[in-house]
């Protein structure tokens, strides 16, 4: 039975796996980019997020958390560095992509690239607000809203005529100007 044994097991026995893991995420961190099969990205994308909110963290307890996960405290050192220098901010999780390549010839594995995101997050424009009114009953809103609609028509219209005529002032002018200099 597979109790308290999450994770897959990618072919190997545990040791095997977890020296796997550990050397594919060193290398991901020491190019930004690496190619291999499709479970073996899906199962280091959960460690390299961690290293990252780890050394977003940035204490000591993290550092030697990280450490311990890579194997190398130089790399570790890099990597606290670029997130120290803003690599990741404003991103919260998600800082892997994953794009398929295709079958591999020999054995028809899925092929993927897995790289670090390193464009800036683009935030949606925010949306407004839902109102929290009370529903009110159809006919009530609509006799409130017909003298409401009346005012506010009134209104557009009166600020589109001192609008027109302003805006016709300084273009009679212009168009005096233009002339003069034409003779």
């Amino acid at each position: 039975m597979r109790h308290y044994k999450k994770g897959r097991k990618l072919g190997t026995d545990k040791s095997h796996t977890k020296a796997m893991k550990k050397s594919l995420t060193a290398a991901l961190f020491t190019n930004d980019r690496i190619k291999t099969i499709d479970v073996r990205a899906k199962e280091i994308r959960s460690d390299v997020d961690r290293i990252i909110t780890w050394a977003k963290k940035g204490d000591l307890h993290s550092r030697r958390l990280a450490i311990a996960k890579l194997g190398d405290k130089e790399l570790v050192r890099e990597v606290f560095e670029k997130v120290a220098q803003g690599m990741f901010d404003g991103r919260n999780g998600g800082y892997t992509r994953i794009m398929k390549l295709g079958n591999r010839k020999g054995d028809n594995a899925n092929m993927v690239i897995i790289e670090l995101v390193t464009e800036e997050l683009i935030k949606e424009e925010e949306k407004p607000a839902k109102s929290t009114k009370k529903a009110t009953p159809k006919k009530v809103a609509k006799a409130e809203e017909a003298p409401a609609e009346e005012v506010a028509e009134e209104a557009k219209a009166e600020e589109a005529v001192e609008e027109t005529t302003e805006e016709a002032a300084p273009a009679e002018e212009a168009a005096e100007e233009a002339e003069k200099k034409a003779e």
